[in-house]
């Protein structure tokens, strides 16, 4: 008997069954993809989403986040001109100390903003010199702005309004006109301030003469050293606010470790009663089950709110979220270990005459430690990044002062700072995990 001969009618329909099967697999699975993605495309509003989009909005808020601008600014109320760093309250030039590429005499100005880009301001008029382009003029009246373009179509960069001229060459080059002043902008990059206020003795010293200041004993300050002294002018800076940001920053921190201790705290108890090799009740393995689903199954964010409104704001709040959620999940994942663990240490422990707690102390316990350790210090690194969002709901720390600074464009810098911090606390967080974990479990 050969193989042909073993080729039935019947076997020949199975093997066309399936590959009728295979056939319809690789073509509906695709179209199925690809019916949900038009349908959750439309679902969602994606077209309206894109259609209200402004790139050019996330552009400047990038640039705002890396770079200060400087305003020099006409006030035709006032008929007098201004020199300052946005978004710096004190930070306002005295007209016989502007920076050199400004030059003011009386109430005419010129501003060079480099590569052949220049503004003149006559009166109430104002000459915007653009290389390749010709000359914008702009004129405030009482009515609103006079304009004169160079020949042919206005470029997408120029914005011409009866009330407002406003003309942006480039993202770090800009000119703005009203019937009240005239404002030129010019970008410059890094943080402006960031170490010391404007109006400080130590503004724009090296971190050399810093070092040589703070080892002098004739004192800027006859109350203080020195040291506190540089100290103190950084952690007051009006500006930047390093003092608060850092008191936010250790609120976090201490929220984070206070609520996903309690969790532990409390987790590892709740967990013997809702392990089936610990607790024989079956109503009782139940009912403790039962508390960590409901502890778990509101979310964190759930409970700061509750927490909000019965205790009020403030990092208590955020501290007791965080250990009702993560009471559930870590009594959950320590139940599971200690229904893994292995009998024999333990009924090797109890032939030595040990009571029931040294039982648990040295059979069950170092069993589960590798797994306690790590869950937690996961949860510990996981709910430092939480911390920061249930601070932004109102219990305080970083995440307040997050959203405060994201109010205002102006401050966007700030808020650069401020998620920068978060990162690198964050990583901090994940270094001394790696390390306790190798201490704790691996004895290195």
């Amino acid at each position: 008997m050969t193989v042909d001969t073993l080729e039935t009618p019947v076997t020949q329909a199975l093997v066309w069954s399936k590959v009728r099967q295979r056939a319809l697999i690789t073509v509906a699975v695709p179209l199925a993809i690809l019916t949900y993605l038009v349908y959750t495309w439309f679902a969602f509003g994606v077209p309206e989403l894109l259609s209200r989009a402004q790139p050019e909005r996330a552009l400047i808020l990038a640039t705002d986040s890396v770079a200060y601008k400087v305003h020099v600014t006409k006030d035709f109320r006032r008929n007098e001109f201004e020199v300052a760093i946005e978004g710096e309250r004190t930070a306002t030039y005295d007209n016989a100390k502007v920076p050199d590429w400004v030059q003011l005499n009386g109430e005419n100005g010129v501003v060079d903003l480099g590569d052949g880009y220049r503004v003149e301001i006559d009166g109430r008029t104002a000459l915007f010199t653009i290389p390749g382009y010709g000359v914008v003029e702009g004129t405030a009246t009482a009515k609103g702005v006079e304009t004169v373009l160079p020949e042919g179509p206005a470029p997408d960069w120029i914005k011409v309004d009866p009330r407002k001229l406003d003309v942006r060459p480039t993202l770090d080059r800009r000119l703005q006109i009203t019937k009240t002043k005239i404002e030129v902008h010019n970008y410059f990059g890094g943080w402006e301030n960031f170490w010391f206020p404007f109006r400080s003795p130590l503004y724009g010293m090296s971190f050399s003469q810093l070092y040589a200041l703070a080892l002098s004993a004739d004192r800027m300050d006859p109350a203080t050293s020195n040291l506190w002294f540089i100290v103190d002018e950084f952690l007051e800076n009006p500006d930047w606010q390093h003092g608060k940001v850092f008191t936010a920053l250790f609120e976090t921190i201490m929220m984070a470790v206070l609520g996903t201790l309690t969790a532990a705290f409390f987790g590892l108890p709740l967990a013997f009663l809702a392990a089936r090799n610990f607790t024989p009740s079956k109503l009782l393995r139940f009912g403790t089950r039962r508390i960590f689903d409901f502890l778990r199954g509101i979310d964190m964010l759930i409970w700061s709110l509750i927490f909000i409104r019965a205790f009020g704001l403030g990092p208590l709040t955020g501290a007791l979220a965080i250990a009702f959620t993560d009471t559930g999940s870590l009594g959950k994942l320590f139940s599971e270990a200690l229904e893994n663990i292995d009998n024999k240490q333990v009924e090797g422990v109890r032939a030595t005459g040990a009571n029931q707690i040294q039982r648990y102390r040295y059979g069950v316990i170092p069993q589960i430690l590798p797994v306690f350790v790590s869950q937690v210090l996961y949860y510990l690194e996981s709910n430092t990044r939480s911390a920061t969002v249930i601070g932004a709901l109102g219990a305080g720390g970083i995440g307040l002062l997050l959203v405060e600074t994201m109010k205002t464009s102006r401050d966007w810098e700030n808020t650069s700072y401020i998620i920068i911090l978060t990162i690198v606390v964050v990583i901090l967080m994940d270094q001394t995990s790696g390390w306790l974990r190798r201490k704790l479990i691996e004895g290195k």
